[in-house]
């Protein structure tokens, strides 16, 4: 079997796998009460997210392993509450210990402190 196939066949296990589980997060379940977010950095402005899209630090976007593309996200920082929405249209973050990444732009609208890369979030899907 040569490798487009068998790439095909993992995407869309993962696809199904996906729409199974998040068909179980309604509009505004919290599906991550104390997750890390970190940003992105600006050398991937320009580059092809795993949606396809170009990808740009200005936008209010995010990377998950596993939510669908277009999935929408409230993401609160837990310190502040502050909050933004963004919409998922890469995967990763590729550290274990982190459970999104954000746009820069997202990132800075919700931090106190602009000169750390990390934050403790709640992550909402928002319908």
């Amino acid at each position: 079997m040569n490798s487009f196939y068998k790439f095909l066949i993992i995407f869309l296990s993962s696809v199904f796998l996906v729409s199974c589980s998040s068909s179980k997060n309604v509009s505004g379940k919290v599906i991550n009460k104390k997750g890390h977010a970190s940003y992105y950095a600006d050398k991937f402005n320009g580059r092809k997210t795993a949606s396809g899209e170009r990808f740009s630090n200005r936008k209010l976007t995010a990377a998950h392993r596993k939510l669908a593309f277009g999935t929408k996200l409230k993401v609160t920082n837990v310190v502040n509450k502050k909050w933004v929405l963004v919409t998922v249209n890469d995967r990763g973050p590729f550290i274990k210990s982190r459970d999104i990444d954000l746009s820069k732009e997202a990132f800075m609208q919700i931090t106190d402190n602009k000169n750390h890369g990390i934050l403790t979030v709640t992550i909402e899907i928002i319908k």
